[in-house]
């Protein structure tokens, strides 16, 4: 039975780029790439298409855009405004079409009622979608839209169709419009995952498409290679709901040169320690281990860990995160990379408080916390915090969003 059109896949063009090209009228039609910070050794998270021209891509250092790219222009990145942007552009779709999944800042899905399935109806669509983004911000602001009888199809249309386009991936096609794709060009497949299917004797994704089912189940280790092998005839696999309880929560940072000497980078570790814990706050959550990972300039890499009772308290983090922080080796080296990892996680539903501590003590510290957090949201994100995070406010940046999109009221 024919699997008729079941999913719109809108994929930014060049987002980062393209947002500072919106932001700023000069950059249009220029080489522009964003770098986290500006320094030569760091790498290009997003080039426009005039620097994908010279070869200029996404993990480009640098030092080697420029040489690629004679005059091209290397810019900070900006994540509260892409972020601002971000919600800007659903809220356009969502005035064409419903978006019922945003999958990273740059990508979502809309599943299509049985009444827009017709290619017609859908080229329509998409027109309006792209007429009303360049008419709410400018002509920077691109897209491209892949529509098919999955997600993952649609996501490929996308890919296929870009930069500006639309490409409908029907049922009769499949699977030979595949074929002329790299097998890395397929999503979920990199180049570790391509080695593997190259061993099983998959080199083309002509071959992908046309393995047997057990190929793939052995290439992906599991059930994923299964539901690939589905999705690659055109089924619709909806995903399995999942009552998973969330098992870690993260925050990193790669530090500028000005901000790794060993003061300035324990700043941004209490930064980002108390981020974390406003964070287990906002998502009704405590943690019972805290792992800190450090990248030193030397090329040295350390770990250390402790456990304790289930708590989102700052101030019990903060005592704990400047211990670990003295026993890390090389406490004269610049730190180059912080990574600050909270496990154990449970839920406030979950939570037993200490039969050991004072319960008037505990309920001091959670309304101290909740005072704070108060007046943060009131009076904005940065309003008050711990004096060991103070070198550090002017110089952290919002982290790069990409697959988790920052929640404005509590995340710097």
């Amino acid at each position: 039975m024919p699997h008729p059109l079941r999913a719109l896949f809108l994929d930014m063009d060049s987002f980062f780029a393209s947002a500072e090209q919106h932001f700023d009228p000069s950059l249009r039609g220029k080489a522009v790439a964003v770098a986290p910070m500006l320094a030569e050794s760091t790498c290009c998270i997003a080039s426009s298409y005039e620097a994908k021209a010279h070869g200029v891509k996404t993990g480009t250092r640098v030092s080697e855009a420029r040489l690629l790219c004679p005059g091209i222009i290397i810019l900070p990145a900006q994540p509260p405004r892409y972020v601002e942007l971000h919600h800007q552009i659903i809220a356009v779709v969502e005035s064409c079409l419903h978006v019922d999944h945003v999958l990273s800042i740059d990508e979502m899905v809309c599943w299509l009622p049985e009444n827009c399935r017709s290619e017609s109806h859908l080229q329509q669509v998409a027109s309006t979608i792209k007429t009303r983004l360049e008419d709410t911000f400018s002509s920077a602001i691109r897209c491209s839209i892949g529509v098919a009888p999955n997600g993952w199809l649609a996501k490929t249309a996308s890919k296929m169709s870009k930069p500006d386009g639309f490409l409908v991936i029907h049922d009769h096609e499949l699977p030979d419009i595949l074929y002329p794709l790299p097998l890395t060009d397929l999503h979920g497949i990199g180049k570790n995952r391509a080695l593997r299917l190259h061993s099983l004797g998959i080199h083309t994704t002509k071959q992908l498409c046309h393995a047997p089912k057990e190929i793939l189940r052995s290439a992906w280790g599991g059930v994923q290679g299964d539901r690939l092998w589905y999705k690659l005839k055109g089924e619709c696999l909806e995903e399995a709901p999942t009552n998973r309880q969330k098992q870690s929560l993260s925050h990193g940072h790669v530090l500028a040169p000005d901000m790794r000497p060993p003061d300035k980078a324990e700043a941004i570790l209490h930064r980002l320690m108390q981020k974390a814990a406003l964070r287990l706050r906002h998502e009704g959550l405590y943690a019972a281990m805290l792992d800190l990972q450090l990248s030193f300039q030397n090329g040295k890499k350390w770990s250390g860990a402790f456990e304790f009772i289930e708590t989102n308290d700052t101030l019990f983090f903060s005592h704990h995160i400047q211990a670990l922080w003295q026993q890390r080796p090389y406490p004269k080296e610049p730190v180059k990379r912080i990574n600050l990892i909270l496990h154990k996680l449970c839920r406030d539903t979950q939570f037993t408080p200490s039969l050991f501590e004072q319960n008037q003590g505990q309920e001091r510290r959670a309304r101290l916390n909740q005072s704070m957090d108060a007046i943060n949201k009131k009076f904005g994100k940065n309003a008050l915090y711990l004096g060991s995070a103070h070198d550090a406010m002017q110089s952290l940046e919002a982290k790069i969003a990409f697959h988790h999109i920052p929640n404005t009221d509590i995340e710097a």
